[in-house]
């Protein structure tokens, strides 16, 4: 009797979960295809994904794990609103109906489908994104990183070792270790100041803590686990003075052993003609003082301290990017602009500011911000116990600085003048007033 309820049993809920399968999203036919799409660059072996989603047993046991974070968009790492602001190139964005599929095939409890429906698997070679660089450049020496602690934000001056200035279209990163390279963000010295820092320290590189020590004379971009090298848009390019250092500033996360280090940055020179350069400015909160150093206290216990700032635009201009900063006590960012007609232009939402997970965000199309427009950032801070990113315990008053310790607010902004074509401007050169 008892063998004939367990097969009664075994074969009711063979057959039960054998109608489910026949109504809902199955991983072959379905779910596969999302990982593929927007999991498996970092869910892989030897990437900083901690474990891998590249089977069905490695999905079905996180199956509702999954439809969770895609539903609270807490994965993929993509902290930009997709209600307001952009939209951006290469945004890694699980859309409604995928975010459905996860859901309902976790309701299902995970079904795996017919093999013969599954996607072809994906493979990853070790070849650069766009082919291979004009220039690679790699870092002088490994770099040595602890198995504990805390995470590590370290400057590492390259020389270009360019003998003429020349023209970028895009870059490209390949992190030597991924299991411990969190992000990159890419600027160029030409006044050999980094390597002032880079001499003090005893160790590859200097410390940092988001930013350079310096300032820089123009950035190239960032990278990501998951990010991939875009050409600019046609006929804009960055242009690298002769004999510029790059500056590469690595987040390095823990992997629980210790590890060691040796990246590469990949240039691309234009291939076609340049028209206009890819420039730099800045949204800060205002200036004060000889130094000019921004204005910024969030007094200990705010939860809420609102920080802001602006810039008015002088001339026609497109906004090609952006890339908001704040350090651990940021809560959210908004930037936007206004034009001189009213009409309020939002470029760049965030609502939950994960220090973690900070990027450069290029728009699909560049915007048009005509002269008298007013680009103005709205950020807030959390400087209380109930933050659980707080480094001090107890909380202290915050002003701006590069410390760890020490908060900024910042949208570097990437443009290009309207009126500002190659034949009628110099390269590199800082623009004060319209080009002739």
């Amino acid at each position: 009797m008892r063998l004939w309820v367990a097969a009664f049993l075994v074969f009711g809920g063979w057959l039960g979960a054998s109608r489910v399968q026949a109504g809902s999203p199955t991983y072959h036919r379905e779910v596969e295809r999302i990982l593929q799409k927007h999991c498996q660059d970092c869910h892989r072996p030897a990437q900083i994904a901690p474990f891998p989603l590249l089977t069905y047993s490695h999905a079905r046991k996180r199956a509702a794990d999954l439809a969770r974070v895609a539903r609270t968009h807490a994965m993929p790492p993509w902290p930009p609103s997709a209600e307001e602001g952009g939209p951006f190139r290469g945004a890694r964005v699980v859309s409604e109906e995928e975010i459905a599929t996860l859901e309902a095939w976790a309701k299902a409890n995970a079904p795996k489908g017919d093999p013969h429906d599954a996607p072809a698997a994906r493979t990853w070679d070790s070849e650069w994104t766009l082919g291979t660089p004009d220039v690679i450049l790699k870092m002088p020496e490994p770099y040595s990183i602890s198995s504990e602690g805390d995470d590590e934000f370290r400057a590492f001056v390259i020389p270009s070792d360019l003998s003429e200035g020349k023209w970028i279209s895009a870059i490209d990163f390949r992190p030597g270790n991924p299991r411990v390279v969190h992000h990159v963000i890419v600027a160029f010295d030409t006044k050999k100041l980094a390597r002032i820092l880079d001499k003090a320290d005893p160790k590859p590189g200097y410390k940092v803590f988001g930013g350079f020590g310096i300032v820089p004379a123009g950035t190239l971009g960032g990278w990501s686990p998951g990010k991939r090298a875009m050409l600019a848009p046609e006929g804009t390019g960055y242009y690298l003075p002769p004999d510029s250092d790059i500056l590469l500033q690595v987040h390095y996360h823990k992997s629980g052993k210790a590890e060691t280090d040796s990246s590469s940055l990949g240039l691309y020179f234009a291939k076609t003609p340049i028209d206009k350069e890819l420039r730099n400015k800045t949204v800060t909160p205002p200036v004060e003082g000889i130094l000019e150093i921004p204005s910024l206290l969030i007094p200990a216990g705010k939860k809420n301290q609102e920080i802001t700032g602006s810039l008015q635009i002088d001339e026609d201009v497109h906004m090609v990017g952006v890339t908001p900063h704040m350090h651990w006590l940021g809560k959210n960012f908004l930037l936007q602009a206004t034009r001189p007609d009213g009409t309020i232009v939002p470029l760049i939402r965030i609502d939950r500011w994960d220090f973690n997970w900070q990027g450069s965000y290029e728009f699909e199309t560049p915007v048009a911000l005509p002269k008298g427009t007013r680009v103005e950032m709205v950020a807030h801070f959390d400087n209380s116990v109930f933050n659980p990113y707080n480094p001090r315990k107890p909380p202290l008053d915050v002003r701006w600085g590069e410390r760890t310790y020490d908060e900024m607010c910042i949208a570097f902004l990437t443009i290009t003048y309207d009126d500002e074509h190659r034949e009628n401007s110099v390269p590199g050169r800082f623009r004060t007033a319209k080009a002739k």
